[in-house]
């Protein structure tokens, strides 16, 4: 499902490319981050998610951009991290797939 606060590749593209810096956490698994990723990325699979909440807890108010490959997982993680509390979560529309494209 497509929302409002979710994040086109065109976005973050112009965003990167202005030297901004958001927190991107990409929940592909480990070898599939190694094949191709975005620069500055942090690797959390989504099955590790909720063991890596804690070390997030400080991104719970700021705005934190999630990717897979196609969207798919990344919207459940942005669904996951929603009801953890944290207030700004974006999900990459296409994944590494449309970045990539």
């Amino acid at each position: 499902m497509i929302t409002s606060s979710d994040i086109t590749v065109e976005e973050l593209k112009e965003r990167l490319a202005k030297g901004e810096t958001p927190v991107i956490i990409d929940v592909r698994e480990d070898w599939e981050y190694q094949e191709a990723n975005i620069a500055g990325a942090k690797n959390i699979p989504l099955g590790a998610l909720p063991q890596q909440l804690e070390d997030l807890e400080d991104l719970k108010d700021q705005e934190v951009i999630v990717q897979c490959r196609s969207g798919a997982r990344s919207a459940t993680a942005k669904a996951f991290l929603q009801q953890q509390g944290f207030s700004n979560v974006r999900n990459l529309l296409g994944g590494i797939m449309a970045y990539n494209g």
